[in-house]
Formats: structure tokens, sequence, C-alpha cells
């Protein structure tokens, strides 16, 4: 009886504080987003709303020389339902730098 009491207690103060503390651990060194990243990702966000700019431009000329042309079907710029996943990104972005827009 007093070595089952001796295993329980070990159980009790040693076993689950060290399972705590390694999975605490881990979880501290788990990667996450770095600044570097967070810039890195705002530089291709930039990037891709110039893109999609100069898309826009392209069909507008190609759309003025030829009448039949008509373009895919992708995301607008000025539809509401495309825009609702981008302007909660910005909204995010805005907040993360301090400056609500």
């Amino acid at each position: 009886m007093p070595f089952e009491a001796v295993l329980v207690v070990a159980m009790l103060f040693i076993g689950l504080p060290w399972v705590i503390l390694h999975y605490v651990t881990k979880w501290k060194t788990a990667p996450t987003i770095t600044a570097d990243d967070e810039v890195l990702l705002e530089e291709l966000y930039n990037l891709a709303k110039r893109l999609d700019q100069r898309m826009e431009t392209v069909e507008r000329l190609v759309a003025s020389d030829s009448p039949d042309f008509t373009p895919a079907r992708r995301l607008i710029a000025e539809h509401q339902d495309d825009n609702a996943q981008l302007r909660e990104l910005e909204a995010l972005m805005a907040e993360k730098k301090g400056t609500r827009a």
C-alpha cells in the first residue's frame, strides 16, 4: 500500500508538471509568423493589387480594339461579394499597423 501511495504522489508532483511544462515549451517554440514574414506578405499583397490593376488595363485596351472580346470571370475590384474578404484583410492590416482606415 505505501508503494502505491508513493507512486501516486510521484505522478502528481513530478509526472504531471513534467507533461505540462513539456507541452508549454513545445507551444512556445512552435513556428510563428515573424515580422519579416509579415513584411513579405504585405509586399506580395501590394504586388497582387498592382497586377490586378494592370490586368484590368490590358482588358480595357483589348476590349476597345476588339468588340468580340469578353474578359474571363475573375474577382472584380468593385464587386461587393468579391471584396468582402479583401476589406477584412485590409482592416486587419490597418489594425496591426495601428492606423484605422
